[in-house]
């Protein structure tokens, strides 16, 4: 279990959880046309985005709302179950104050886009707060 975010953790981090994205037949449905069978360069893209956003790595370069806006089909129960999954990721692999950071940052990013979406926040956290 890592005791602090940094470039080794935020890459298992994504890739774990992507992994589970993946499988899971609500989410994939959503970016699976989107993404195809090469998720690499999103993989790349979003541990570039989570080591700018948790430790300061001026890595990024994309437009993470304006990507999901094009998405299609989008419904609260995905952010749902994107928090959901998420949130096992993080507390599986981190201990709980830096798990909690970083789902405080992924409530945070899912409040924002489903402004975008529907105009309001509808799902504030995992299912379980």
């Amino acid at each position: 279990m890592y005791a602090a975010a940094d470039p080794a953790s935020l890459t298992r981090l994504v890739h774990e959880f992507y992994a589970d994205v993946r499988r899971d037949p609500l989410l994939a449905a959503v970016f699976g046309p989107r993404l195809g069978e090469d998720w690499e360069p999103h993989l790349d893209r979003m541990v570039a985005f989570w080591s700018d956003v948790m430790l300061g790595v001026k890595g990024f370069q994309g437009n993470v709302y304006g990507k999901h806006m094009t998405l299609d089909g989008v419904t609260p129960e995905h952010f749902r179950r994107w928090l959901d999954l998420f949130d096992a990721t993080a507390r599986r692999l981190f201990e709980p104050p830096v798990a909690d950071e970083l789902l405080l940052v992924a409530k945070r990013i899912a409040a924002s886009l489903q402004y975008g979406f529907f105009g309001k926040v509808e799902v504030a956290g995992p299912s379980g707060t």
